[in-house]
């Protein structure tokens, strides 16, 4: 920890830049910073994304109803570097006014619908298609339990201990144990559940597991972060079988994928319009 203690002031002001990772994209208000018209392809399905774990929740979805035949599931992935602050142009906002990652575009209707939250974008196109969401009410609820859990657990993970651990200008002790701790709790959550069954909802693979092995999956096989020794994620062994179960179904690693400019250069896909591209 700092020496000195920090002081709260009476009304807080953004004087000082943050610091570390992503600094440079973090203001305290909404709204576009430029004007840009975003691309448009040829699909009725227009995504607006990168590959981080929020991003390829969705990609890994369309590639999963691809993989079913549903040809209606076809889309246009449009990179957003969010480094850059594609997310703040007036077109993105227009969309998403959280100017997050990602954003969806369905064009197949009139008025097109505008859809952002990558939780809300797989319930969207679950609900669209009619696959990986139970129709039964105890498997449905099952599943959007799973689903709402991971987006009100994810924060801790990302925005408390990813931040913290890997990306904040210094490390401090406070906040790496506070979040490490609860990382902890959540991936034993997570360890009971796959203890009793073989997917989060039950017996089927659905939204609620390709949200979560977005974050929790990719964090125990030493994807996200950098942390698999430090978390000493092989004592969570029912995690450790289904992240390694869905991490090899084909359109899981397609998914991954699109949208991806960091890594092996055979894993990157910028930007995809057609099922070509992923060759």
């Amino acid at each position: 920890m700092s020496n000195a203690p920090y002081v709260p002031p009476n009304v807080w002001h953004n004087d000082a830049p943050s610091g570390g990772t992503f600094a440079n994209i973090n203001r305290p208000v909404a709204g576009p910073t430029h004007d840009k018209t975003l691309p448009v392809g040829k699909h009725a399905l227009q995504l607006y994304s990168l590959a981080t774990p929020n991003g390829v929740k969705v990609t890994i979805l369309l590639e999963e109803l691809l993989a079913l035949g549903i040809t209606d599931a076809e889309y246009d992935a449009w990179l957003i570097r969010i480094g850059e602050g594609d997310q703040f142009s007036s077109g993105f906002v227009d969309i998403n006014p959280n100017s997050k990652i990602p954003a969806l575009l369905d064009r197949s209707v009139e008025p097109a619908i505008r859809v952002f939250e990558s939780g809300s974008i797989l319930l969207y196109l679950a609900e669209k298609f009619g696959h990986f969401l139970p129709t039964d009410p105890a498997g449905r609820t099952q599943t959007l339990n799973w689903l709402f859990w991971q987006m009100g657990a994810a924060p801790y993970l990302g925005g408390g201990f990813g931040h913290f651990y890997a990306y904040a200008p210094e490390k401090l002790e406070y906040p790496i144990n506070r979040f490490t701790m609860e990382t902890k709790r959540q991936l034993d959550v997570l360890d009971r559940r796959l203890g009793e069954s073989t997917y989060l909802a039950g017996d089927n693979y659905t939204i609620a597991d390709i949200a979560v092995w977005s974050w929790y999956g990719k964090l125990v096989l030493g994807h996200l972060y950098s942390a698999a020794e430090f978390l000493a994620v092989e004592e969570y062994t029912h995690v450790q079988r289904w992240a390694l179960e869905i991490a090899s179904r084909p359109a899981v690693v397609r998914g991954q994928r699109v949208n991806r400019t960091w890594g092996d250069e055979e894993t990157q896909v910028a930007e995809r319009h057609q099922a070509a591209d992923l060759d």
